[in-house]
């Protein structure tokens, strides 16, 4: 992620514990924000730094007139804003609010899909291309909840599973579509069952690991010229293509 993908023009609202702040991203080097109501009262433009942390995330610093410094950190994936702020005085405010967006950005800026994409399409060739048992842990999460009634529930289970998985077992990925917390993956499988299968993967994410799953799995068949001739599956009709395990 870039200070590119910063979400400019967007606006929010913060619901902060003690008080309610609108900021609007001019730029990515300004930001207006008002402040209704409360002894910190007042509509500002202020000159901002923008540092972008991953993981929809961004450092927003800037000053304002009366010397008050102040640092945000925009977590955009969550929807909060915790910032931080020394008053001309000298007190140090830690707070942390929800964010509403009232007015979208000029363009899009969420890479969760993007993000999304390269986590499932690791998690999958991790556990059943190369049988990494260890990948389980890092990359599903600790409460991982499984809608397959052939596979029992939890992280541990899915480890022990691969873990104990056949040589010929062997993943290839085709099409991957995301969008918000969800990711469908369209692939083929073999060695799972006596014949090769067509699997569809819905995962939901969750704070960066696989929270949940579902599947539908159907025997390959092969292509014939009385529907056309078009296969169930290509692995060129994703961006990816799968590499063989090594021997």
């Amino acid at each position: 992620m870039t200070e590119h993908s910063f979400p400019v023009g967007l606006e929010m609202e913060v619901s902060y514990p003690n008080f309610h702040v609108s900021l609007t991203l001019l730029s990515a080097s300004q930001l207006q924000f008002e402040i209704k109501e409360g002894p910190f009262a007042r509509t500002e433009i202020v000159d901002t730094e923008v540092i972008p942390l991953g993981n929809g995330m961004f450092a927003v610093s800037w000053q304002e007139k009366d010397g008050a410094t102040v640092t945000n950190v925009q977590d955009y994936d969550r929807g909060l804003v915790f910032s931080f702020a020394t008053l001309p005085g000298g007190q140090f405010l830690r707070m942390t609010g929800k964010m509403a967006v009232i007015r979208p950005a000029h363009r899009s800026f969420d890479d969760r899909p993007r993000r999304n994409k390269e986590l499932v399409l690791e998690a999958m060739t991790s556990l059943f291309q190369r049988h990494d048992a260890s990948a389980v842990e890092r990359l599903y999460a600790r409460d991982y909840i499984q809608h397959n009634p052939n596979i029992p529930q939890g992280r541990d289970a899915l480890q022990a599973i691969v873990a104990g998985l056949p040589e010929h077992v062997f993943y290839e990925p085709g099409l991957v579509v995301a969008g918000d917390d969800l990711v469908a993956i369209h692939g083929r499988i073999r060695g799972w069952a006596d014949e090769p299968q067509i699997a569809i993967d819905i995962f939901r994410v969750e704070d960066g690991k696989l929270a949940e799953h579902w599947d539908v799995l159907q025997n390959e068949v092969s292509a014939t010229a009385a529907y056309g001739g078009i296969s169930m599956f290509d692995p060129g009709e994703g961006a990816h293509r799968a590499s063989p395990k090594s021997a």
